[in-house]
């Protein structure tokens, strides 16, 4: 899971033109990143993420209900590497 480094809170979030300022946008997508996927079946195979994500099966079976992302890939596939917790 990478660092999230805490933007500067002493700068402003959007520069002159509205716009937002690159290290905002860099915090934004790493916490992005780390909230919970739901979806219906297993993500093994399916949801491509990064390592450490969670996963919730909303239809899924008891035990089989949440995942996570435990390897980066499998054999270069960035789509497997989830294991039922």
């Amino acid at each position: 899971m990478p660092n999230i480094v805490i933007p500067d809170t002493t700068k402003p979030i959007v520069d002159d033109r509205g716009k937002m300022q690159q290290q905002f946008r860099r915090w934004t997508n790493q916490v992005t990143n780390l909230d919970m996927i739901i979806g219906t079946g297993t993500p093994e195979g399916n949801i491509e993420a990064s390592q450490g994500r969670f996963y919730m099966d909303d239809a899924g079976a008891s035990g089989s209900i949440l995942y996570i992302k435990r390897d980066k890939d499998i054999a270069g596939d960035t789509k497997k590497g989830w294991i039922a917790v």
